[in-house]
């Protein structure tokens, strides 16, 4: 089956090589462009979340390109993402396509849809060769995530920062054609050797900023304008522990990574004790790390009307005064300008080079918040 799925960071590289493996033809959306976010809005509630338009116009562009269905995730809590495929189906439906829909329900959801989606993906190839394509595609993911966290520390400390960028792409693009499980590890350290030789002195102290909130509109760089990027080019090394390895260690193996969910309660707890749906509790977690490490700030990045990340951020002056953390809140929809976000990073950053420097001023900001 040509089977299409959403775009959400580097998700695409491991699912591809998994659906292709499975003996199905994966049929990516292309990227996602201008034209995505105008059939987005145009078919979706107005008060849908961006994440949602965006997924939505990603559909519409796959089955252009022929795909016959859609590989979905679920979701549970309150976070309006578990019912996702469901209006999305319907909206897809009622403008004429016909196609399946194939949802992954965490364990704790509609296991009929779980089972039914394990059947389809296993069907065309015997065991051993199911076992081997999953763990093809786990393995890409997991050594894909420690070279974008290599990019992250090198970037800002690099003289020639384009050629950082061009490596890092040419990285990607062979791990996305490897087909061979002992080649991956090669391909990371030929990108470490790459990197090494552009690295400036250590004496160079770039700032260091965390980025954090919904894990959609942390992981696309479409949506959240390039965000690493822009910092990285500002000589601004960001910090993220959010990640699909990671995302996926704590949701689908949770009973071999409990260590996650434990880090999570633990630090969240002081100011959030409840689960709120979404990343919410999981977005205090990461400002009380960030205070407790002396990280230099925080970026929290939503989608306009996400519940879990509003509670968060109502949350959000309690921790920064607690740690005496500069924490700048982005809100985001499909009428958000680069212009604006530009605008109000170069503040953040200046603002942020000021404390280091022990400017007086720039540190009475009250809550340490800028919203």
């Amino acid at each position: 089956m040509r089977l299409t799925f959403p775009h959400m960071g580097l998700l695409s590289l491991p699912v591809e090589t998994l659906l292709n493996g499975l003996g199905h033809e994966a049929v990516p959306a292309p990227p996602t462009n201008k034209r995505t976010f105008e059939l987005g809005a145009k078919y979706s509630p107005e008060g849908a979340c961006l994440p949602f338009k965006i997924n939505l116009g990603n559909f519409i562009e796959a089955f252009e390109q022929g795909a016959e269905g859609i590989l979905m995730g679920g979701g549970l809590g309150p976070c309006r993402f578990g019912y996702y495929a469901q209006i999305q189906q319907r909206i897809l439906a009622d403008l004429g396509y016909k196609f399946q829909m194939f949802l992954l329900e965490p364990l704790g959801g509609e296991r009929q849809e779980l089972y039914r989606t394990l059947r389809m993906l296993l069907e065309k190839v015997p065991l051993h060769q199911a076992a081997a394509a999953f763990r093809l595609a786990w393995q890409k993911i997991r050594w894909v995530d420690q070279g974008n966290a290599l990019l992250r520390f090198v970037l800002p400390r690099s003289e020639d920062r384009v050629k950082v960028q061009r490596s890092y792409e040419g990285f990607l693009a062979a791990m996305r054609k490897e087909k061979k499980l002992e080649k991956l590890g090669d391909h990371y350290r030929q990108l470490e050797k790459e990197l090494q030789v552009d690295r400036r002195p250590e004496t160079a102290r770039p700032l260091r900023v965390k980025i954090i909130g919904e894990i959609y509109m942390v992981l696309e760089p479409r949506v959240n304008f390039h965000l690493e990027m822009l910092l990285g080019e500002k000589g601004v090394e960001v910090v993220r522990t959010m990640s699909i390895s990671q995302w996926l260690e704590e949701h689908l193996f949770g009973f071999f990574y409990p260590h996650h969910r434990q880090r999570t309660v633990l630090l969240s707890t002081p100011f959030l004790p409840a689960f709120v749906g979404g990343h919410g509790r999981e977005t205090i977690a990461e400002m009380v790390d960030a205070g407790v490490n002396r990280l230099d700030g925080v970026i929290q990045v939503l989608p306009f009307t996400c519940m879990p990340e509003i509670v968060a951020q109502s949350i959000t002056p309690a921790v920064s005064a607690a740690y005496q953390l500069p924490i700048l809140t982005l809100v985001l929809d499909e009428h958000s300008a680069e212009a604006g976000v530009m605008t109000r990073l170069e503040a953040f950053v200046d603002l942020l080079w000021r404390r280091r420097a022990g400017d007086k001023g720039a540190r009475r900001v009250p809550s340490g918040v800028l919203g």
